[in-house]
């Protein structure tokens, strides 16, 4: 007998409209399954249906059949035309597209998927054996090696916010911080790509949001955090602009980043593999992104067939790439998951990266790092799929690198093969690859930075002063979980203790926060306290400069005659030591240790600093609880010093220091000081100290917001009147003046505050100079 596909379209109709309601047999037909049933009405017998289980899907499909079509030129019966007709379609266009709408609604489950891979997943991986990975890489090494040429004069902006591994948790703090920075990470990434490769005058038809589960929306991370959404956001998508849907369309979505912390453990080096559940999930979301494409209006210059699936955490990240031509998938919408797998195994390739770092433990993206490029890699090849082609090839921008590494190298002075005065570092230069020469430079940063965090107690070190070698001996190391710094005895007088802070080679500055923060610690607070010196500033709530210079390190100084360093990696290293040693606020509230006469000794000890410097229009631009420290050594009443004056501002070109909690009103709104922006962070400290609540802030608008309540509602003044009434005066006083022109009058509150101070002998007054 023939088959149902062998029909006249005309009987077809028949039977469709005979089945169109059809839940339980009707008269007439006999079985639904595995068994034969006839249709009197028709008069014929139409043979077992045995290739579909379900029998209402089926029905659907016979419903769905274009029984208007005519047949094809030189056909003279349904019977000779039907053959070919169905190979070329079996519904029209538009019924193919209702169905696959449909099936793409009801496929919103990531987890039932991934639960039905479990075999297909294990099976791939027994048969890997012990590779690490059961999956070709996306990228070869060689494509992203000219990629990294072409990139090398594309510069990508700094992050914002950025995740942060040493603080890195499960709060949801740190889940928020780093949904934060995977959208500055995206946008920065679509930012630089565009603009090398596209266009640097037309705007950047692209933006970043991230995908709420529930409803499977896209929102701009700070509006679903601030709308306590922070739990349900699965991914953070590179969206196509379109006003007209801010919630962001699937047909829309280049690409999509996954956070899930524990990607770090399948890193480069380790022995695990993926997992299904991290993969089944980002093969999920691959397939909404390829289903929506398919149905969408918009003209993909690049094949629409590809799909790119970046895996992320504070620190790693790798890259999924699905391929499969969806059109080869059955779109049963009652059975989609089956369908979906069966896709996968019969018509999908899945490609993985290994996963590499790209970020370092303070939350800097390492643009030029493998990791970092496999994910830029994807992101250009997700914009060439909507854009098409650039202007600028990845081929003509790789082509400058020789003459670029030229530059670099004769700007570095590199000679050929040669080893310096102390035989540690050898330079190559081959001819098959010139670009070698650049390996053992990047071996003298990472071996400066290990002589660097060798420092430890008992370690000496020779600074170079004034034609003067003056030794320190390290005898503690100090970490506050953002710059190293260590506490020293000179060499000649082994009783007295030091401040030391080492900074980096001048080979190293490059814009990273890490040397940016090592620059201002050290270089800079060197050019600050020399001109507090020059003019003559001088109080004992001052740290005062003790020696400023360079590393002399061992062995012989190769240094050229014309100026500049040798080849060791000390050679230029700078060196700050200053006075007094004292332990931090921030430590003294960790243990307990700031009460009631030390917010008040605080406040007046920081205020008599603050009015020391203003007579010279120096403003500290940085006050926050680790740049204040206590001094308790060698003194009979312990005091306040205000230290870390390299943000300073001397000029109006200058800016201060940014921080979420602590920084003045007008210098987050401005990115300058007013007269009482050093005051209002005095107060942010005390209220801090004092035991004061600092909420989780991701945003300087959040933390406006969090002012501009606070101050509303007097909750830094209560809080502060519970400790003195002289600092809740104080307050109000500051919150009086936050953003007008009008100086803050240093004496009145000295006075008020030194009547406060409660020492032993009464008969003293406490002095506001040294």
């Amino acid at each position: 007998m023939a088959a149902y596909e062998d029909l006249p379209p005309s009987m077809i109709k028949k039977l469709a409209k005979e089945l169109k309601n059809l839940e339980s047999p009707p008269e007439g037909i006999l079985g639904v399954n595995d068994y034969d049933f006839s249709v009197s009405e028709a008069g014929i017998e139409v043979p077992a249906v045995t290739a579909y289980k379900n029998n209402v899907s089926r029905m659907k499909q016979l419903l769905s059949h274009d029984f208007r079509r005519p047949p094809p030129k030189g056909g003279s019966s349904d019977q000779e035309s039907i053959g070919s007709e169905t190979k070329r379609s079996s519904v029209s266009s538009g019924s193919r597209s209702r169905l696959h709408k449909e099936f793409l609604s009801r496929f919103v489950d990531s987890q039932t998927l991934t639960a039905r891979l479990e075999d297909w997943f294990e099976l791939i991986s027994e048969q890997s054996g012990k590779k690490k990975s059961a999956f070709d890489v996306p990228f070869e090494l060689i494509e992203l090696q000219k990629f990294d040429y072409a990139l090398e004069g594309v510069s990508f902006q700094q992050l914002v916010r950025m995740p942060n591994a040493v603080y890195a948790s499960t709060s949801d703090a740190a889940e928020a911080t780093a949904y934060l920075a995977i959208e500055d990470f995206l946008h920065a990434s679509v930012k630089g790509l565009w603009e090398a490769f596209w266009s640097q005058d037309d705007p950047i038809p692209f933006s970043v949001a991230c995908l709420y589960n529930e409803n499977l929306k896209f929102y701009q991370a700070e509006k679903a955090i601030g709308n306590g959404k922070l739990s349900g956001l699965g991914a953070t998508g590179v969206l196509l602009n379109n006003p007209r849907h801010p919630h962001g369309k699937w047909d829309h979505v280049l690409e999509l980043a996954l956070l899930r912390p524990h990607i770090r453990s399948v890193a480069a080096g380790s022995d695990q593999k993926l997992s299904l559940s991290v993969l089944g999930e980002a093969l999920f979301y691959a397939l909404r992104m390829l289903l929506s494409r398919s149905l969408s209006k918009l003209n993909f210059s690049e094949s629409p067939n590809c799909a790119y699936v970046l895996l992320v955490d504070s620190q790693y990240g790798g890259v999924v790439k699905v391929e499969g031509d969806v059109d080869k998938l059955e779109f049963d919408v009652y059975n989609v998951y089956d369908c979906s797998v069966d896709w996968i195994k019969k018509h999908c390739k899945v490609s993985v990266s290994p996963i590499d770092r790209i970020w370092n433990k303070l939350g800097n993206a390492n643009w030029g790092d493998i990791g970092a490029l496999q994910v830029l890699f994807a992101t250009f090849h997700c914009i060439v799929q909507y854009a098409g082609m650039p202007k600028h090839s990845i081929e003509d921008l790789a082509a400058d690198h020789g003459s670029r590494l030229q530059t670099r190298r004769v700007a570095r002075q590199l000679g050929d093969s040669r080893v310096n005065g102390n035989g540690l570092f050898q330079f190559q230069q081959q001819s098959a690859s010139p670009e070698i020469v650049e390996v053992p430079d990047e071996s003298i940063k990472i071996k400066s930075e290990e002589f660097i965090m060798k420092l430890d107690v008992g370690s000496v070190l020779w600074l170079e002063d004034s034609d003067q070698q003056k030794g320190y001996q390290i005898n503690d190391v100090v970490d506050n979980n953002e710059l190293r710094y260590y506490i020293a005895s000179p060499v000649k007088d082994p009783g007295k203790s030091l401040f030391l802070y080492v900074g980096s080679h001048p080979s190293q500055l490059e814009p990273a926060w890490e040397d940016m923060d090592l620059w201002f610690q050290v270089q800079r607070q060197t050019k600050i306290l020399t001109v507090m010196r020059q003019k003559g500033l001088s109080s004992k709530y001052l740290p005062q400069l003790s020696a400023s210079g360079r590393i002399v390190h061992p062995g012989r100084c190769q240094k050229p005659s014309s100026g500049g360093n040798c080849d060791h990696p000390w050679c230029g290293t700078p060196i700050l030591v200053t006075n007094p040693v004292g332990e931090t606020v921030a430590d003294m509230v960790n243990a307990g240790r700031f009460g009631l006469d030390e917010a008040i000794r605080c406040c007046h000890d920081c205020l008599s600093a603050l009015s020391t410097t203003s007579s010279a229009d120096i403003r500290h631009g940085d006050i926050r609880p680790e740049n204040i420290i206590c001094v308790r050594s060698g003194v009979r009443h312990p005091y306040f010093v205000l230290v870390g004056w390299g943000h300073a501002i001397l000029e109006d070109r200058d800016r201060p220091a940014m921080n979420l909690h602590f920084s003045s009103t007008y210098a987050l709104q401005e990115r300058k000081l007013c007269s009482a922006s050093d005051a209002e962070s005095l107060v942010y400290v005390l209220y801090f100290a004092c035991g004061g609540a600092l909420p989780d802030l991701d945003s300087v608008e959040g933390a406006l917001q969090w002012r501009e309540t606070s101050w509303s509602r007097r909750l830094i003044q209560l809080k502060l009147g519970e400790v003195s009434t002289v600092l809740k005066a104080f307050a109000d006083y500051v919150d009086s003046l936050c953003g007008t022109p009008y100086p803050i009058d240093y004496d009145i509150w000295l006075r008020r505050l030194r009547r406060n101070i409660h020492d032993d002998d009464h008969g003293k007054q406490v002095g506001t100079s040294g």
